[in-house]
């Protein structure tokens, strides 16, 4: 179901408490990428984002998207623990539609220097722009876990990680992402970055399951973070936007 959101000027695909399923900018708005060069403590994180956002002269509900990273995946019951916490904040600033949570996620443990707690890595957010240029948007991420669900039960070949279960995983990944892309009103052609999360080879998994998919966007590659999903036991996860403003800041 896609929802509008006045104050923070996008429409967000209804997803589960601790997210969206992803956001789409309004005609006049563009969302606009930012990575930390050097990712913060999630909650001090926010701090810094509604500093860096009254600069560029928005507000918090300019915040659209947040990406996570983690020391390790966590359990199911550490998941949803976590995301009270996270979610409480979100409500606190006032960011939630109708008791929606709004905000598209990405949340993964990397593999190489993993943080020692939950980190803010980057966030999207809101500018006025060109009403004439195409939609931006952010797909939040996913991993093999059955759409609304949030139980071990509902993760696809738990427990497999041979060629087979994760090209069933892959399979499953990219038609949520597809739907999620369909849902927010974009296309394939309008996809300029592609992140694959996990801990194991893609090279098959993108020629076979990955590529097919992407057409135009096959020219802006892949990108492979070598992590972990956010929850045990699952294994791939995909997360994807197309943005036309991608920035590096230092929170110092």
């Amino acid at each position: 179901m896609l929802i509008h959101n006045p104050k923070g000027h996008y429409y967000f695909l209804k997803g589960i408490d601790p997210y969206s399923c992803g956001v789409i900018a309004d005609p006049g708005y563009e969302i606009i990428n930012i990575t930390l060069k050097n990712p913060v403590p999630w909650r001090e994180g926010f701090t810094h984002i509604e500093a860096y956002l009254k600069a560029q002269g928005g507000e918090r509900t300019a915040l659209c998207a947040v990406q996570l990273r983690s020391p390790a995946p966590f359990t199911m019951e550490g998941f949803i623990d976590f995301n009270r916490g996270y979610c409480q904040v979100l409500q606190e600033w006032g960011l939630y539609v109708d008791e929606l949570n709004p905000l598209a996620r990405t949340n993964v443990a990397p593999l190489v220097e993993p943080p020692a707690a939950p980190t803010l890595y980057g966030f999207s957010h809101l500018l006025p722009c060109d009403e004439a240029a195409d939609p931006t948007f952010i797909i939040a991420g996913a991993g093999e876990l059955l759409e609304g669900t949030l139980n071990a039960e509902g993760i696809v070949r738990r427990g497999e990680t041979d060629n087979d279960a994760m090209r069933e995983k892959a399979t499953y990944v990219v038609k949520v992402m597809e739907e999620r892309l369909l849902g927010l009103g974009g296309a394939w052609d309008t996809v300029n970055r592609v992140n694959i999360y996990t801990a194991y080879p893609i090279s098959s998994l993108v020629q076979e399951i990955v590529l097919p998919r992407l057409v135009a966007a096959k020219g802006h590659g892949v990108h492979w973070y070598p992590s972990r999903p956010p929850i045990m036991d699952i294994e791939y996860e995909m997360d994807m936007r197309g943005v036309r403003k991608e920035l590096c800041v230092d929170f110092g």
